[in-house]
């Protein structure tokens, strides 16, 4: 009897017309820098709102309105249409920027090479239930997940997860979290850590969700440049504070673990049959070393990432990643491009500020903050209208402080000193 195949389907990546544009889908200055200098031809697709920045600077720019509120087999249909309009703009490649449009550029690629299953391969790096499965299946570590459909789910997901850990009779159960299936960040997110916070911190508008246990550690993002299904460069990212704060290249403990760390994204990488692009994916280091997989994006990282990146190792990530987004791009035309993954020059750190009331009259920076040996500049700002918008997760940040110094606990220390700190009045 003939044995039948089983597991992932694979994918056939399959180039594209060398003389044909690149779409980049969203807006990103430092990546429309980068194509320019490339000499590369594109064409920007973005929202309207972009249209007259882009007219003045002689930007080649399609406008799109993306509906955030379509399913992912709406954006397939709607998507047809872009399809026919880029196609008479001579493109046959998009290359997505923001989180919500890795499923747009991935529906249109699958028009572009008649290929339905780019669409869904992009689908992965979206839905976090999906995302969870195929890291599972795949044998990455992952923490206990279920979707949940309502908050009896969640309460009874949260029951048999501390009734595994023989916490189910104490009064400091173990936490879980839940999180929407589609939002960056911490935007849908939701730590529970009784069951009283189910009925206080979830509404009709968390579900269906994400049920996950919890996983105690160090997190830490990777930023890794794809190019022929191979890791050809990969960035360490320590998240010092959640949310508000992280440093490149890591500290010295968790450079140390940077083979296995290594080792985990290639699994990532032929999980996920990955052949192009870069990815950003999490991970929490527990006590003993251990890697435990969080979730991954394809897309450039926020945070100012790519900014700290070219400052510690000298060299362009947003040239890289064009090139690493391509799939005709050859190792003659990457040599050179990176650097030794060790030859950092220090450490760099980003702290992102976040207004802590929903009314601002100015911005508040405290004396010794520029006096800071490891200060290098901030970008706040006073917004044009004084009352906030509420937001979900962290919301946006309204300006961010750098820091800069050759030892990373130079840099940690204030990455942690100012969170408390209220940056505007």
């Amino acid at each position: 009897m003939q044995s039948q195949t089983t597991g992932p389907k694979k994918l056939e990546h399959k180039k594209r017309n060398r003389e044909k544009k690149i779409a980049l889908i969203g807006w990103s200055i430092p990546s429309i820098e980068a194509l320019d200098r490339m000499g590369r031809k594109y064409l920007v697709v973005s929202l309207p709102e972009f249209g007259e920045y882009a007219s003045k600077h002689n930007i080649p720019f399609f406008e799109w309105e993306f509906d955030r509120n379509l399913s992912y087999e709406d954006i397939y249909e709607q998507s047809q249409e872009l399809f026919k309009k880029l196609t008479e703009l001579d493109v046959d490649h998009a290359v997505p920027i923001f989180e919500e449009t890795v499923e747009w550029a991935g529906a249109l690629n699958s028009h572009f090479r008649n290929d339905r299953r780019l669409f869904d391969h992009s689908i992965l790096f979206r839905d976090k239930a999906m995302m969870k499965r195929r890291a599972h299946i795949g044998g990455l570590r992952v923490g206990v997940f279920e979707e949940g459909q309502s908050k009896e789910d969640v309460r009874r997901f949260f029951r048999q997860v501390n009734q595994s850990l023989l916490r189910h009779h104490q009064e400091d159960p173990d936490p879980i979290h839940v999180k929407a299936f589609n939002k960056a960040g911490a935007a849908g997110h939701r730590i529970i850590r009784s069951e009283t916070d189910i009925d206080q911190k979830l509404s009709d508008q968390n579900f269906p969700c994400l049920m996950e246990s919890h996983l105690e550690g160090v997190e830490i993002s990777c930023e890794a440049f794809v190019q022929g299904g191979k890791v050809q460069f990969l960035n360490i990212t320590e998240y010092v504070v959640f949310g508000y704060s992280m440093m490149v290249p890591p500290s010295p403990e968790i450079e140390a673990l940077r083979p296995a760390v290594r080792e985990e994204v290639q699994k990532i990488v032929d999980v996920f049959d990955i052949d192009h692009g870069i990815i950003h994916p999490e991970f929490f280091i527990a006590n003993d070393g251990t890697l435990y997989f969080g979730e991954v994006a394809y897309r450039i990282p926020g945070g100012h990432i790519f900014d700290l990146m070219k400052k510690t190792y000298g060299f362009n990530p947003y040239e890289a990643h064009i090139l690493c987004c391509d799939p005709n791009t050859t190792e003659e035309e990457l040599d050179g491009v990176f650097p030794e993954e060790n030859d950092f020059t220090g450490h760099a750190g980003s702290f992102l500020v976040y207004p802590k009331s929903p009314y601002i009259g100015g911005v508040n920076v405290p004396p010794d903050l520029e006096d800071h040996p490891s200060f290098e500049k901030h970008t706040l700002f006073k917004p044009g209208v004084s009352k906030i918008q509420e937001q979900e997760g962290y919301g946006n940040h309204l300006g961010t402080v750098f820091f800069y110094n050759e030892l990373s606990d130079h840099v940690k220390q204030p990455l942690t000193d100012y969170v408390d700190h209220d940056f505007f009045m």
